[in-house]
């Protein structure tokens, strides 16, 4: 059998079809999952799964709920779906899910991201080590069952429910779900909506034959951006191969930051939610913070993580939380990752507001950021406190790597979990002190 602990990550599970992740493997981790289930304080009788449109998926799927049923649970499968349909509906029927996507990366990829009861997340640290040190157990004397069900209805219902799309203005919307399974979802979901809605690449294709589903790197969004110049679009969204993640790109095909998506959807929920807590994470820029409270909100700050960021708002009844990589957390789903929900909020702000999205962003968009610079040292532990004494002078904490402020810039340094990598992310007023002060911090690295 593949070795688990080469595919098992920090937040999920993800390796190459089918020479790190296989059928074999997934029915082992289908034993485990099952295992941890039925063996935790919380246990259930069912575990949802579902599959992004990658060809492989059929046969992990169907591995994977083997192994389920093995240990006397039933499997509910839902077909193909969005990563926020299968937390959906964990959320509203209290099961436990297994979503089989490997996300942003390419074709060859595969993985599942894994659930709680009420789309709860299974981490390293709240699941997934005790699954790796769990792939096989006996076979129960019952095996359970499989059925299928559809949840689109109920979760377009949902989805919409966080906007008042009544309140629309006729906006001419581009979609780019390349070949992800925003294609399934997003037609779906704007279906009735007064705005005008194009979608660019809808096949489900898991072979992503027109460019990968990886918004957060700018070469991807070419194609939409020039598509949104080219029909005069007051908006441009950007999914990610599973559809938990949407990038925005405004009037003028400029990419917009996930952190001024971040502010701009917590100004939407502080109107609804007056004096709400509001999670981000510890990358996101300065502005967030700031817009919060100026809104009447309660900025609180977060690792970097899906796990962290839920874990958080469940500790803190947070109405939102947002993550500079465009993830965007709702309490009312669950505190569960939606593109979609956030999709629709800023299209309900947008139409409030009387201007372009460039306009309505303008007063948002304080601060030059230097985005995530990754860059390989032999030590990156090493390197972080040989920083830290460089700046040791300067505000420092230890919530997610080093972050130092320095008042009128600041920067974090993340190891990668998975590789020899640093992560540097830099905020600064200029483009210029920006790219000086990277420069300047990178200087300290030391050779490779």
């Amino acid at each position: 059998m593949r070795d688990p602990n080469q595919v098992v990550k920090a937040y999920d599970i993800r390796g190459v079809y089918p020479d790190e992740i296989d059928g074999e493997l997934c029915r082992a981790f289908g034993v485990a999952f099952a295992r941890l289930v039925i063996d935790g304080d919380d246990p259930r009788d069912r575990v949802l799964v579902a599959r992004d449109m990658r060809p492989s998926g059929v046969e992990l799927v169907a591995a994977f709920a083997e192994g389920v049923m093995s240990q006397g649970l039933d499997v509910v499968d839902l077909g193909l779906a969005s990563t926020d349909m299968i937390y959906f509906a964990s959320g509203r029927l209290d099961a436990p899910g297994a979503m089989f996507t490997a996300s942003h990366n390419p074709a060859k990829y595969n993985g599942i991201k894994l659930c709680q009861a009420g789309a709860r997340p299974v981490g390293q640290d709240t699941g997934l080590a005790q699954i790796t040190a769990m792939v096989a157990a006996p076979p129960a004397a019952t095996p359970g069952r499989r059925s299928e069900l559809d949840v689109m209805d109920d979760f377009v219902a949902h989805v919409r429910s966080f906007a008042d799309t009544a309140a629309y203005r006729p906006l001419k919307v581009v979609a780019d779900t390349a070949n992800g399974m925003g294609g399934l979802v997003v037609p779906r979901a704007f279906d009735g909506i007064p705005v005008e809605l194009e979608v660019m690449y809808p096949e489900l294709d898991g072979n992503f034959p027109n460019h990968p589903a990886d918004p957060i790197q700018v070469e991807n969004l070419a194609d939409l951006r020039a598509r949104v110049v080219e029909t005069g679009a007051d908006i441009g969204l950007a999914f990610d191969g599973d559809a938990d993640r949407v990038f925005l790109v405004d009037e003028r095909g400029e990419p917009v930051s996930g952190s001024l998506t971040t502010a701009l959807i917590a100004i939407g929920v502080l109107e609804k939610n007056p004096g709400a807590k509001i999670i981000h994470n510890l990358i996101c820029s300065k502005t967030v913070p700031e817009v919060i409270r100026e809104n009447g909100g309660e900025p609180i700050r977060s690792k970097v993580g899906h796990s962290f960021i839920k874990q958080v708002m469940a500790e803190t009844g947070a109405a939102f939380g947002g993550e500079h990589s465009a993830h965007y957390y709702f309490r009312d789903n669950w505190r569960a990752d939606s593109g979609l929900i956030a999709s629709l909020v800023v299209l309900e702000r947008l139409s409030r507001f009387d201007g372009t999205l460039s306009e309505l962003l303008a007063p948002l968009d304080r601060y030059a950021a230097s985005g995530e610079i990754n860059t390989e040292v032999d030590d990156p532990l090493a390197v972080i406190e040989r920083v830290a004494v460089a700046y040791a002078d300067h505000d420092q904490d230890r919530l997610d790597g080093l972050t130092v402020d320095l008042g009128d810039w600041w920067f974090n340094l993340r190891p990668s979990n998975t590789e020899p990598l640093l992560r540097l992310n830099l905020e600064a007023r200029t483009r210029e002190e920006c790219d000086a002060h990277v420069a300047e911090v990178r200087s300290h690295f030391g050779a490779s």
